[in-house]
Order: C-alpha cells, then structure tokens, then sequence
C-alpha cells in the first residue's frame, strides 16, 4: 500500500517535469519507446527514492535519475553508443572552429543555427554526437538548465560541462556546415 502523502509529494516533485524526463530519454535513447520504458523505470527509481530528494527543484533530480535509468539501458542494450571517442576528423577541429575535410571556418553558433531554419537537420545534428556531448546539449539548449544543474545531473564538474557542451555544439555546427549548400556534402 502507498503512502497518500508521499504519492502526493511525488505528483508535486516529479510530474510537472515528465516533458523534460521524456525529452532526455528520446535524446539519449534515440528511439520513442525505449524512452517511454526508460522514464517509467526512472519514475519507479523516484518515487522508491523520494525520502532522500532534499533540495528546492525536482527538475535537477528527477533529470538526474532519468540519465542514469538512460546509461543503465544503454549499457545493457547499446554499449557501443557509450564507447564512441572523440575524432577531430569525423567532428571537426574543435580549437580553430574548422572541420579537417576542407569546409573553411563555420562561423558562431547562432549565425549558423539563424541561417538554418530547417529543424530537421538540427535534430539530425543532435542525434549524430556521442551520448555524453549530446546529453550536456539536450539539458541547456533543449531544457534550459544551469551549468551547475547540468553538473549536478550528470554528476559531472562544471568545466567538464563547458567543454562538452561547446565540444558538442561545433560537433554540431561541423555537420551541419557539411550539410549547407556549398558545404563539402552539400550542393
């Protein structure tokens, strides 16, 4: 039997962030129904942990559990998502902002993004970077969080955050560039 006043206090911590729980696990999982089965898994971990939930938003904490519910699942049935290095010629040479295959400089961020409005080559650019640059992207330019939010979810420092999320947002803009007209794949 459940405690009223602690399926209530789940409701009140949890279920105003299942949106953002999903949209973790869809990034992560890259797949819709492994995601539904991840962020049930996540929520049951919650709600059996709430007792130890000590802080002012469940936003960070339930992202928190939902991640590792998603590395759990990866490990168990993608390993080799999780075992994906860095290659400066498959991503692009994150020091000088240039890619090794001969597409030039590719600008900023937002001058790239602002010039293309096509949301599903951003979609396909998010889903092409290895797990642990695209989760750090997903939390602050899809969720919104703080780099120390970010930190506390990924249990991860907050340099170690920086660098993966500008690592992966030049992944980003490196295929993408690839993909622009007049980029080395685009035409």
């Amino acid at each position: 039997m459940t405690d009223p006043t602690k399926s209530r206090q789940f409701r009140e911590i949890a279920l105003p962030h299942l949106d953002a729980a999903y949209n973790l696990a869809r990034w992560l999982t890259r797949n819709d129904h492994d995601a539904e089965d991840v962020v049930q898994e996540a929520f049951l971990r919650a709600f059996r942990s709430l007792d130890g939930f000590r802080g002012a938003s469940g936003r960070p904490w339930l992202l928190a559990i939902v991640r590792n519910a998603c590395y759990d699942w990866l490990r168990q049935n993608r390993r080799g998502e999780l075992d994906v290095a860095y290659d400066d010629d498959l991503h692009g040479d994150v020091r000088t902002g240039t890619t090794t295959l001969g597409a030039g400089p590719i600008g900023d961020p937002e001058s790239l993004l602002a010039r293309t409005d096509d949301r599903r080559l951003i979609n396909e650019a998010l889903e092409k970077l290895p797990v642990e640059f695209r989760e750090v992207v997903v939390l602050r330019d899809v969720e919104d969080l703080s780099y120390k939010e970010i930190a506390a979810v990924a249990a991860i420092p907050i340099g170690t955050v920086m660098s993966r999320l500008s690592r992966g947002r030049k992944m980003m803009l490196t295929h993408l560039a690839r993909r622009m007209p007049g980029g080395p794949d685009g035409m």
